[in-house]
């Protein structure tokens, strides 16, 4: 007789419990999916503000004489010329260029640095870095500290006007800069990073702390909870389709070059090239493909009705099927489905009329148009 692995439960389990959060299993951890509805918490956000528990994210800690070596070896962007206190969004890559994961790594010092992956994929990164380690005798302190500490991102419009009363050094942050602030004996990592299309910023503190630093965050004298508001994961994958960004096991995977993803700003081909630069795993593949094109890539698709579509639904111009969908919703900001795709490379074009299939001689109407659907103040 076999057993069902016991669900993680977050730091912020209880936060969840008192507040009416409707948990489920997410990649092995009991996560709030949504408090009272995910249309109702994605116009919170996008209106004023909402709090994340992201605690399911894998965070590993790397730091060590060839710290700098490893992550230019599994990463397709450039890590030597970070500055400290630096996040990237990058991505790691097979030997043909598919997608492992993508992640954010930030820099602490030198040769010391964090790495922020996908739950669903801890356990491979965690596998794959000791792997590349050991192929290449570097000298790396690799330590998982996901379970030992919790994560929150904290979105929206109005959420630095909170955090102004707490600090009023994170305001000031450039995206994609972090700083480690010390509350009473606990270290937090304050990053102005997200996945919302909003601003805002996502917050790493020691387990132990995760009460006490909500309660620094949501102070009830500052109107805080009102401002900012519980959020499930239902809203935060809509606020991130919208958004355009992509989400591993949709828009990316192992057997779909990074290429196809259409963000160039996350790989650099030629750092290889630098006078510390180191070739990548799945350089040459990715170079291949950049020169000389993928089948297929990313796209938007604004469609007509109310009818969402779904993942795998075939994507057609007319009558030939050119893609088909990864990920879609009916858009709470737009007011109607919308919809990523991979579709033919040479068949893309703004504007141009698509039908999805959705059953047997059913389909839904629309249009192609480029990513992303929403900007934030636009």
């Amino acid at each position: 007789m076999t057993t069902t692995p016991a669900l993680i439960q977050s730091p912020f389990h209880a936060f969840h419990a008192q507040r009416g959060g409707q948990m489920v299993d997410f990649t092995g951890w009991e996560l709030p999916i949504r408090y009272t509805s995910i249309i109702e918490e994605h116009h919170q956000v996008r209106s004023s503000g909402g709090l994340f528990d992201v605690s399911h994210m894998g965070r590993l800690r790397i730091s060590g004489r060839h710290a700098r070596r490893l992550l230019e070896r599994v990463c397709i962007r450039r890590i030597s010329d970070m500055q400290e206190k630096q996040c990237r969004y990058t991505m790691v890559c097979n030997e043909r260029g598919g997608v492992k994961d993508d992640i954010i790594v930030s820099r602490f010092e030198e040769d010391d640095f964090l790495v922020v992956c996908n739950g669903a994929n801890r356990e491979k990164i965690v596998a794959h870095f000791q792997s590349v380690i050991a192929d290449q005798s570097y000298t790396v302190k690799l330590k998982d500290t996901t379970l030992d500490t919790a994560m929150v991102a904290v979105q929206g419009p109005n959420v630095m006007d909170v955090i102004a009363k707490v600090s009023s050094e994170v305001p000031t942050l450039k995206r994609f800069r972090f700083t480690v602030k010390n509350i009473m004996i606990a270290k937090l990592i304050v990053s102005r990073t997200g996945y919302t299309g909003e601003d805002g910023v996502e917050v790493i503190v020691p387990a132990k702390f995760a009460g006490m630093a909500l309660k620094m965050l949501l102070k009830d004298s500052s109107g805080a909870e009102e401002i900012v508001k519980p959020i499930g994961l239902g809203a935060r994958d809509t606020l991130r389709m919208e958004a355009g960004m992509p989400l591993y096991g949709h828009e990316l995977n192992e057997d779909l070059s990074a290429v196809a993803a259409g963000m160039p700003f996350a790989m650099n081909l030629d750092k290889a090239d630098d006078e510390r630069g180191e070739p990548f795993i799945g350089m040459e593949a990715l170079r291949e493909h950049a020169a000389n094109g993928v089948p297929r890539v990313l796209t938007g698709l604004l469609l007509d009705g109310r009818r969402s579509a779904r993942q795998g639904m075939a994507v057609r111009i007319g009558d030939e099927v050119v893609g088909e969908v990864t990920s879609a919703c009916v858009s709470p900001t737009l007011e109607r489905p919308i919809a990523i795709a991979l579709v033919d490379t040479a068949r893309i074009e703004p504007g141009a009329a698509v039908r999805v299939e959705a059953g047997a001689d059913r389909f839904i109407e629309g249009a192609m148009t480029p990513l992303p659907f929403y900007k934030a103040g636009k």
